[in-house]
């Protein structure tokens, strides 16, 4: 099977498009004709939770073989529940949580699988040399993609995130991060410029054709990443078939879906799945007060030229939306120079308008919701409050927004709030949302949330604070492709 590049570029088969990560004219592989590819939902629902993701997985990467296989490696004995993302009651709130694999964010749910499909990839091709991944991160993605690729042979992962822009607990857990094949670099900027320098380094690189000269094939991590996004999807229908199995649903009734989300990519994972034909009613995208995505949706003009906010759910402090670029691509019928213009007119001016009948086309699917700073405090200790749930920031701007799609009469019967991170990650804010005495040392927040949620600190997090830090490097961001370049010469990490 082929997949098209949302800008016009040659198609790629799976192997390749997982390699690469992005298509050489700079799109993002896209899958054009899953709409048009019968899958059998209904049946695959009921069956056993690995099976049921070998069989999304088998449909959305019909290239790679044994997936059942893969994915036992890559999720039971890694997950800390046996659902592997499981289903929360929180008063009248369905949480999907996501945060239960060995990095306690939901990245862990594809980066587990990432590298066993990138290592059958490069069998297939009976490739050579080493694949070099660039990674931007806002946070998760770093550390969960350091987790995922250490030592995996024939591969090399440098993770770059923005110097005071992720949390003291997710700098932590890349700065310490072990492994011989791994690099992680501050940028002293946001992560838009993260995104952006790693971006102009592939473009650069590959024209230069010096990575392939050292014998290094570059690619990504990030949700650009189309091998990102297919095990994304697997947990909507995971989330699913949890409604019906409490018979709080019936086959064929719709769930609305409501995701926290920066970089579009787990959103558009569900988008996935309803394309695949699972009854998903609406998807509502939530913001934080980085609203661009929320003015978009309501305006049909993405506008990135605003005032960049650093706020308690750094993981979605972003202004550039690289998978939106999909969604286009998608809704507009595979228009490739209508998306090319598109993203030309972002790079270059920083905005582009969307026409009316597309977005009358997206509004069919998607909504959107924000939510301040102060709304997100507020919802952390209301909901652990009156319905003893500690819930992250992340996940706190979801929940928020989920209040407000169901009291705006246009919900489903059921709603599902995805929850994409633990409440560990981010003591201080949970605590002092929660009514807890902040000290100000991010290990004794931890053990002080403990003590008043109940609930034990995840080891990966407690065992932080005696790991060395082996990671100091600090860059700007025009750095980013000599940084890169000095890599590559000296063969790799």
């Amino acid at each position: 099977m082929l997949y098209q590049s949302t800008r016009g570029g040659a198609p790629a088969d799976g192997c390749e498009a997982v390699l690469r990560g992005i298509a050489p004219d700079g799109g993002l592989y896209v899958d054009a004709a899953l709409a048009k590819r019968p899958f059998p939902w209904d049946v695959v629902l009921c069956l056993p939770p690995l099976s049921m993701a070998a069989r999304i997985m088998s449909h959305l990467l019909p290239d790679f073989d044994g997936m059942d296989e893969l994915l036992r490696k890559a999720w039971p004995e890694r997950f800390d529940s046996p659902a592997i993302t499981p289903l929360a009651v929180a008063g009248d709130h369905r949480v999907l949580e996501l945060f239960h694999g060995p990095t306690c964010a939901f990245k862990d749910v594809a980066l587990s699988v990432l590298p066993l499909l990138m290592t059958k990839a490069r069998e297939k091709r009976g490739g050579a040399g080493q694949t070099l991944i660039l990674t931007a991160t806002s946070g998760d993605t770093g550390k969960a993609a350091l987790e995922g690729f250490c030592n995996v042979d024939g591969t090399g992962i440098v993770v770059f995130f923005p110097d005071g822009g992720v949390s003291p607990v997710q700098r932590l857990q890349m700065v310490t991060q072990t492994g011989e094949n791994v690099r992680v670099c501050a940028v002293s900027g946001n992560f838009d410029d993260c995104q952006n320098g790693v971006k102009k380094a592939f473009a650069a690189l590959n024209e230069s054709g010096e990575p392939a000269h050292h014998g290094i094939a570059l690619s990504s991590a990030n949700s650009i990443n189309i091998g990102r996004l297919a095990p994304q999807t697997v947990y909507y229908f995971l989330a699913y078939r949890q409604l019906m199995d409490r018979d709080e649903i019936a086959p064929g009734d719709k769930v609305d879906f409501v995701v926290p989300t920066g970089n579009f990519g787990d959103i558009l994972a569900g988008y996935q799945a309803k394309l695949m034909g699972l009854p998903v009613g609406r998807l509502v995208c939530a913001s934080n007060a980085n609203r661009v995505l929320t003015d978009f949706f309501e305006t049909g003009v993405y506008d990135r030229r605003r005032e960049f906010m650093r706020t308690a759910s750094p993981s979605m402090d972003i202004l550039i939306s690289s998978n939106l670029e999909r969604l286009l691509y998608l809704v507009s019928n595979g228009a490739d120079a209508f998306v090319s213009a598109c993203m030309h007119a972002l790079s270059r001016n920083g905005s582009y308008t969307v026409p009316e009948e597309v977005m009358a086309r997206i509004r069919k699917d998607f909504a959107a919701g924000c939510c301040s700073e102060e709304e997100c405090s507020e919802t952390i200790g209301r909901v652990w409050r009156e319905d003893h749930y500690l819930a992250d920031p992340h996940t706190a701007v979801a929940l928020k927004v989920t209040d407000e799609w169901k009291a705006s009469g246009q919900a489903a019967k059921a709603v599902v709030t995805l929850s994409t991170a633990s409440p560990f990650k981010f003591p201080a804010a949970v605590l002092a949302a929660a009514g807890g005495s902040v000290s100000g040392d991010e290990f004794a927040d931890m053990e002080a949330l403990s003590a008043l949620s109940g609930r034990p600190v995840p080891s990966a997090l407690s065992g932080l604070r005696e790991k060395p830090v082996r990671f100091a490097d600090v860059i700007a961001p025009d750095e980013i492709g000599d940084y890169v370049h000095e890599i590559i010469r000296k063969g790799g990490v």
